[in-house]
């Protein structure tokens, strides 16, 4: 006979000592069937606060069914989002990336408090799904990665043109009102029309971002992300999911099989070919961090500088998710990649390696949203990394639909979001300006907040590449334009940043990787002093106690760079 096998939930249900526990989990409906098997946490974002979450109950139901299929006991368990869209531009959005530690700490603490033998999470709005991918990563499980999809655009006519429209348009469309270029009827029109029902913001911004580099780092199924969120085969896929998590509990096969070097290298490959968010530069050291992998943001540069943008998405291209996906998805993005020569095989959750994932590969007659490597939409990749006198510890460029490398202007500095904003709608902005937004960092945010609607009301205003941005904040997504963001030291720890004043000529040369002003560093040095910390209260000020600088991914666990993780 066989000796079975040994599960971590033996831990709460085998054995007399352990009728109290059983006796509780049978009040609840589970019996000896469900305590033989694996038992796998089925986490969910769901809320009813956005579109990208809203639909992720009823997701979830088809996510215990396929659990169950494949011979594992569903445990549900429930975590928090908060929405960047509902946030954006507002005191709300400090609680965004400081959200991101948040469900990566309550996932951990709901499986290894239960211990669970696994679990498949299901994500929707941006920092869910790396905090996902990190909570795996931490407690080294089997585990996969759901994601609920993208949203379907929304139509509307602007300029005299119907069109598909997404939530950017909505951003853009208040800059554009700022200036007189539409009316209030024409902004409420944008407004009414932009986001139709359930899904995540619809380009290439950071939820579908990440969703595509999570399935080509092998912890999402590949494919399972691509359907709209209101697709047919959503369901299916939810089911697929399922059954796939049971089968990794049943196997033993534990998330950091998946997350290595190779599989974060192509992980970032798929960001800069895609044209994707600047925010992959700050998840990606966090989940690697979690996983005891070593990955320094110069690995982006390095990817970005090698690597053409073959998908032609919004923000710096034409296209939206959905087109992607009718186009072949992200299985035809990979297969071109591999064509190329760009990527590495590696293992993925579905039991085929990446390689065999992307040879499936189906292509739609006639789609041009995916290009080959021959054949780019940009010569080279869409995120670069920038030092210089400004940002010794490294900053983030996004020059996907960008044509310039070099930019010379005059500092306007705003300590603060809501400063800059202002004086952007207010017309006092104007072409050569260098924005410096400061003490928006990790820190002194605290909670690095997205600067989207100052990026799109710059848009909005024709001013997208005439002005240039520079934050120890961070860009949305959705941003596009001359935008830097993440600029380390931050100004709450006395960089750089804090010493530029008004007035002074700041040179921003992309090929030399350098950010530079003329400035007579050590004169401003001594005579600055460090601003007192202002204190937000709650978790906002044991964040701002913890975090790392934006460099290290702005995380609050304990790691050194060659070897991931300290013990």
């Amino acid at each position: 006979m066989t000796e079975e096998r040994a599960k971590r939930s033996d831990a709460i249900v085998k054995g007399p000592a352990r009728a109290p526990a059983r006796a509780m989990l049978r009040a609840v409906g589970y019996g000896d069937k469900d305590f033989a098997q694996p038992m796998v946490a089925v986490v969910n974002t769901w809320s009813t606060v956005t579109p990208c979450n809203m639909h992720l109950d009823a997701l979830a139901a088809s996510v215990r069914e396929g659990v169950q299929a494949g011979g594992a006991t569903a445990v549900d368990f429930n975590t928090i989002v908060v929405s960047d869209g509902v946030t954006m531009g507002s005191d709300g959005m400090r609680a965004s990336l400081i959200s991101r530690e948040v469900i990566a700490d309550s996932i951990e603490l709901a499986v290894r408090g239960h211990s669970l033998d696994g679990a498949v999470i299901v994500v929707g709005c941006d920092k869910t799904l790396p905090a996902a991918a990190m909570a795996l990563a931490r407690m080294d499980i089997p585990g996969l990665i759901f994601y609920g999809g993208t949203i379907m655009p929304g139509r509307c006519k602007t300029k005299g043109v119907d069109r598909d429209i997404s939530i950017q348009d909505v951003f853009e469309a208040v800059g554009a009102h700022a200036n007189g270029a539409i009316n209030d009827a024409e902004l409420s029109q944008i407004e009414r029309s932009a986001c139709p029902g359930a899904g995540a913001c619809g380009g290439q911004f950071t939820a579908n971002t990440m969703a595509m580099a999570l399935s080509f780092l092998g912890l999402a199924p590949m494919g399972a992300g691509d359907p709209p969120a209101i697709a047919k085969d959503k369901t299916d896929e939810a089911k697929r999911c399922g059954d796939l998590a049971a089968k990794l509990a049943h196997d033993g096969s534990n998330a950091r099989q998946f997350v290595t070097a190779t599989s974060l290298r192509n992980a970032a490959r798929a960001v800069v070919a895609s044209g994707g968010s600047t925010n992959a530069v700050l998840h990606f050291p966090a989940i690697a961090a979690e996983a005891g992998v070593g990955f320094s943001i110069d690995q982006f540069d390095k990817i970005s500088r090698e690597t053409p943008v073959i998908a032609d998405l919004k923000p710096g291209g034409r296209y939206l998710a959905k087109d992607l996906f009718e186009a072949g998805g992200s299985r035809l993005f990979g297969k071109r990649l591999v064509e190329g020569g760009l990527l590495e095989d590696t293992p993925t959750v579905t039991g085929r390696s990446l390689f065999q994932e992307l040879s499936t590969a189906t292509e739609t007659s006639g789609q041009d949203v995916v290009r080959s490597v021959d054949d780019p939409v940009k010569e080279t990749g869409g995120l670069l990394v920038l030092y210089g006198d400004a940002a010794p510890d490294g900053s983030v460029f996004k020059t996907a639909g960008l044509s310039i490398d070099y930019f010379e202007g005059t500092a306007r500095v705003f300590d603060g979001e809501e400063a800059a904003f202002a004086a952007v709608t207010n017309g006092d902005i104007k072409e050569g300006d260098v924005v410096v937004i400061r003490y928006e960092g990790p820190k002194g945010g605290p909670g690095m907040r997205e600067m989207l609607a100052v990026t799109a009301a710059v848009a909005g205003q024709g001013l997208a590449g005439k002005v240039a941005l520079l934050t120890d904040g961070r860009f949305s997504g959705a941003s596009h334009g001359f935008v830097i963001g993440h600029i380390s030291p931050e100004a709450a720890v006395g960089g750089p940043i804090a010493l530029i004043e008004n007035g002074d000529v700041i040179r921003i040369d992309a090929n030399t990787r350098r950010i530079d002003a003329d400035i007579d560093w050590d004169a401003r040095r001594a005579a600055f002093t460090l601003k007192p910390t202002k204190m937000h209260g709650g978790v906002y000020d044991k964040y701002a106690a913890l975090v790392s600088s934006a460099s290290k991914g702005a995380v609050t666990i304990q790691f050194n760079d060659d070897e991931g993780r300290k013990s």
